[in-house]
């Protein structure tokens, strides 16, 4: 069946749009090819020459900041620009599984960069070892953090290191199961939800 054969109607009566905005799509490629790159780098950076170490290691963090941003661009621009319907084929189970995994992808576009960002600022040696984002202009630490007692900050560097972990490791179940749900559509059910966040 072609899921485009007729129109979704809006509750207005109208056409409702079957295609994300162009920023809206912008955001979401850049937002996936900055995560799944700094996935990389994140994995790579201990068996990389210890001359490497720290330069991938500021890419890393600049990348973070960068999509930090860019999530919460895209959480404003979803807020006050409807996103197109599913089609009316997908059972309801299905629509509540892509709803949930969505907000979840949401919250961990914000919650990993800024567990990331909490675990370098609690770091022994951020006073002495300035954060600049890209190497082109300084980038401030979390300045509550910074300034705690050093015993304390180094048992929050742990922690918010270790919640940076495991938020990353959800974040890989989360990319498998949303690319894994997509392809199923596209080549099994024959119901592509690609179309409407392709460019």
């Amino acid at each position: 069946m072609n899921i485009h054969a007729e129109p979704l109607i809006n509750q207005t009566g109208t056409p409702a749009r079957s295609r994300y905005t162009r920023t809206a799509i912008t955001l979401h490629w850049l937002v996936a090819l900055l995560m799944i790159g700094n996935v990389a780098l994140g994995l790579s950076a201990d068996s990389l020459p210890d001359d490497w170490v720290r330069p991938v290691i500021n890419t890393h963090k600049s990348i973070g900041i960068t999509v930090l941003s860019l999530a919460l661009m895209r959480i404003l621009w979803r807020v006050s620009h409807k996103p197109p319907p599913l089609p009316r084929e997908f059972p309801s189970w299905e629509k509540v599984a892509a709803h949930l995994a969505h907000f979840l992808l949401y919250l961990l576009m914000i919650g990993l960069p800024l567990s990331g960002w909490l675990h370098d600022s609690a770091w022994k040696d951020a006073a002495t070892h300035p954060m600049r984002l890209f190497d082109l202009f300084p980038w401030p630490r979390i300045g509550y953090v910074m300034n705690l007692d050093p015993a304390l900050k180094e048992t929050l560097h742990d922690r918010f290191g270790a919640l940076h972990t495991w938020l990353g490791y959800a974040l890989y179940a989360l990319l498998a199961m949303h690319i894994g749900g997509a392809l199923k559509h596209q080549w099994i059910d024959r119901k592509s939800v690609l179309k409407r966040m392709m460019p």
